[in-house]
């Protein structure tokens, strides 16, 4: 139904709860015809913000999947919307800066990532109504592209504020230990395998630790940073824990 405004919205959470549906079941090429189905609607019933959600969601969805050219194609279309609706100034746009910026720093492009990072971190410190779990994940994101470009004392300084920003969130531990990885990536990076051992060893034994946490739920999310965590412990000889963490993922993924 159209509203008095002239436009038909569509219903945004629910376009949501069917993608974590599809993501927990890694049915990728389901998440995105669902995402183009709405995208379609949203257009049709001129609901502009029901489209940069989509957006969004498409963003993040052609990462994961590596489709360069759709990233950024979604990418460009959620920047112009921005402009459209009037949000330069808000937390959304904040939100999109770093789901674009994270995009463009998978793909290679750490310049343009950094400059929309830092629009993100501007809107977001000055603002009294973020989230911790908004500032832990720009932190984070941020620290991997400064990283990238060796910024190295930038980089070490926003995994700081990532891990404690994410201790204020619960389940934040899941979150932690990702940036423990991150760190100590950047450590190997920065000093070589030899000279950082130490502290890369302790930097995935706190990982280790923070998976393991009691009163996480094991759901699709933890599935997915079990995946995504399993190839750094992998790569530094962790192989039993490489293995434990795809073994549950599997397990999470194959319930009904």
């Amino acid at each position: 139904m159209f509203q008095n405004d002239g436009v038909r919205a569509v219903p945004q959470q629910r376009i949501i709860e069917k993608m974590d549906e599809y993501m927990s079941r890694r049915d990728y090429a389901g998440a995105e015809r669902h995402l183009l189905y709405w995208l379609e609607e949203a257009r049709q019933g001129n609901d502009l913000r029901g489209e940069l959600m989509l957006r969004n969601e498409l963003v993040g969805h052609y990462r994961k999947t590596a489709n360069r050219d759709g990233a950024m194609a979604s990418a460009e279309a959620a920047l112009a919307l921005i402009d459209r609706l009037d949000f330069g100034r808000t937390l959304s746009a904040g939100t999109t800066y770093i789901n674009i910026a994270t995009a463009m720093g998978a793909f290679g492009e750490h310049e343009r990532a950094l400059a929309l990072f830092e629009r993100a971190r501007a809107l977001y410190e000055s603002s009294d109504h973020t989230e911790p779990r908004l500032l832990g994940g720009l932190y984070n994101n941020m620290a991997l592209t400064c990283a990238a470009l060796r910024r190295w004392d930038e980089a070490l300084a926003l995994y700081d504020l990532a891990m404690e920003k994410m201790g204020e969130v619960p389940a934040g531990e899941l979150e932690q230990a990702i940036t423990c990885l991150n760190r100590a990536n950047l450590i190997e990076d920065r000093d070589g395998m030899e000279a950082g051992e130490k502290a890369i060893c302790a930097l995935l034994d706190r990982a280790a630790e923070l998976l393991e946490s009691s009163g996480l739920d094991h759901d699709g999310y933890y599935a997915f940073v079990c995946e995504k965590c399993a190839p750094t412990f992998e790569y530094y000889g962790y192989f039993l824990q490489a293995e434990a963490l795809r073994e549950e993922a599997e397990r999470i993924y194959a319930r009904p």
